[in-house]
């Protein structure tokens, strides 16, 4: 019996020493890897198949993501990504916000001066995208003279801003300038070759081919920070990589053939550019930009007005059927954002009727007043409505005994004295107006913010550019706001009248 009893305590001790050392490797092994510095990388999900935001689950997928993950685990780094726009990447570094960044980028001279590269992890060059039908564009040369879409900041956009005589529509993603070309508003894309390929592949864009060949040879790299101190060790892990065979394991995940040898430098970085930085053409260009700016504000103001008057004389008509209508617009446009407001008009219309067997298309210009001129008419009627109701009802039934018709009250009695209660929100949509007309950039109208943006893109100095074009706004918003003060005293015959000349 006793030794029953000691043999079973002994089992017991065994077990609970068992779970503990079950624990205490667990926990070193959780501690190791916590212990891992992490690093951010930033990214932009909308360059297939680099990297894309896969539909199933949700998750980052591409070849660059698979490749940083395991550059990761060979260094023993945590890798955490971060979607930022490709134009945000390289101030995000800059400023150390961010540790690292893949996405396609190409190594160029003047990226090297602002970040630091690892060695070349991909062998890519431009090509060129137009519709199936087109025959005149077989090669670069042919682009001269011709409409061109391009993604900002991208070495597309570089090269083809040297074509004499072509006019280059910038977007925010590659897809947006393959969606305008598929639209028939410009004659070619100039993007990265392999991206272009698997979008007209895998993604099924139809009536869109490559013609030539790729107009360059270009080699991707991991930008990190200057004097970063993870690149030794990235380059040491994808050195590793390479190596060892999982980099083209992972290479022929995503693409066909065996993958083409690398170099340690890049050819465009064996001569290094200094590049200095223009003030003269970053206040001339912005100058430009807010031409623009300008220009898309007193159209958009004028033909919201009118819209928003006719809908705030409609809002407060006796027919109830327009009243809900009106009513319908007004919440639909107050309650959307402006900027897929913008896309629906750009983008959508145009795809809808291609689908429905329709040609139709809009310009940037007309697309961009329209939708800014909606977007106004909308809360200007709110406006508009309001101040015609602040006005006393006693008035309209004086002047019915005066024999005054509606239109006639309205005309000289009410809207002259609402107007001047209108007036300083009337101003301050005029205002937010100005600040929205930022938003047409993501349908390539080179504006004032669009303008800065595009410097960005050539200098890499994104805080002395974003600042130029801070100044440059509150310029115009401080100067529309002068005009609507000068327009509400000489509107106001109390504060217009003179002084009475002492005798």
């Amino acid at each position: 019996m006793g030794s029953k009893w000691l043999k079973r305590k002994i089992q017991v001790c065994l077990a609970i020493a068992s779970c503990l050392l079950v624990v205490i490797f667990t926990s070193l092994s959780t501690f190791a890897q916590s212990s891992a510095p992490t690093l951010q990388v930033a990214t932009e999900p909308t360059f297939p198949p680099f990297e894309m935001q896969d539909q199933a689950t949700g998750e980052l997928s591409g070849f660059d993501i698979d490749l940083m993950t395991a550059i990761g685990e060979a260094a023993e780094l945590n890798i955490e990504f971060v979607s930022l726009p490709f134009d945000g990447i390289i101030p995000a570094l800059q400023s150390k916000t961010m540790d690292a960044a893949i996405s396609g980028m190409t190594i160029t001279a003047e990226r090297a001066q602002t970040v630091s590269f690892s060695r070349p992890y991909f062998k890519a060059g431009l090509a060129i995208a137009v519709q199936e039908d087109n025959t005149s564009i077989k090669n670069f040369s042919d682009l001269e003279g011709k409409q061109i879409a391009v993604q900002i900041g991208t070495t597309g956009a570089q090269e083809a801003s040297t074509i004499e005589g072509a006019n280059v529509s910038s977007f925010d993603s590659a897809s947006l300038a393959l969606q305008e070309l598929i639209n028939g508003k410009v004659d070619a894309v100039v993007n990265d070759g392999p991206v272009t390929l698997y979008a007209i592949k895998q993604a099924g864009l139809q009536g869109v081919k490559v013609v030539g060949e790729l107009v360059t040879e270009e080699y991707y790299g991991i930008a990190m920070p200057k004097d970063s101190p993870y690149l030794n060790d990235i380059n040491n892990a994808l050195e590793l990589l390479i190596q060892d065979g999982r980099y083209r394991a992972i290479y022929q995940t995503w693409f066909a053939g065996e993958p083409p040898e690398l170099p340690l430098v890049p050819p465009a970085l064996e001569t290094q550019e200094v590049i200095v930085f223009d003030w003269g053409k970053l206040f001339a260009n912005l100058i430009q930009g807010s031409t623009i700016t300008l220009l898309l504000t007193a159209l958009a103001f004028a033909f919201g007005l009118i819209g928003g008057t006719l809908v705030a004389i409609a809002l407060i008509s006796p027919y109830k059927p327009l009243r809900l209508l009106c009513r319908i617009y007004v919440d639909f446009f107050r309650g959307t954002p402006m900027l897929v407001q913008l896309f629906m008009i750009y983008f959508g219309l145009p795809g809808l009727f291609k689908e429905l067997g329709l040609e139709f298309s809009f310009d940037r210009f007309p697309a961009a007043v329209l939708a800014l001129s909606l977007n106004s008419a909308a809360y200007l009627a709110e406006i508009m409505r309001g101040g015609i109701e602040s006005i006393d009802k006693g008035q309209w039934e004086a002047s019915q005994s005066l024999g005054m018709s509606p239109l006639q009250t309205m005309q000289d009695v009410i809207f002259p004295q609402a107007l001047r209660r209108m007036l300083p929100p009337l101003g301050n949509e005029f205002i937010t107006l100005v600040k929205d007309t930022s938003l047409v950039a993501v349908i390539g109208f080179e504006e004032l913010f669009r303008q800065g943006q595009l410097m960005v893109a050539i200098t890499y100095r994104s805080f002395e550019v974003y600042l130029a074009v801070a100044l440059m706004y509150l310029v115009l918003t401080t100067l529309s706001s002068f005009g609507f003060k000068w327009l509400e005293v000489r509107m106001n015959p109390l504060q217009r009248q003179k002084p009475a000349l002492k005798t």
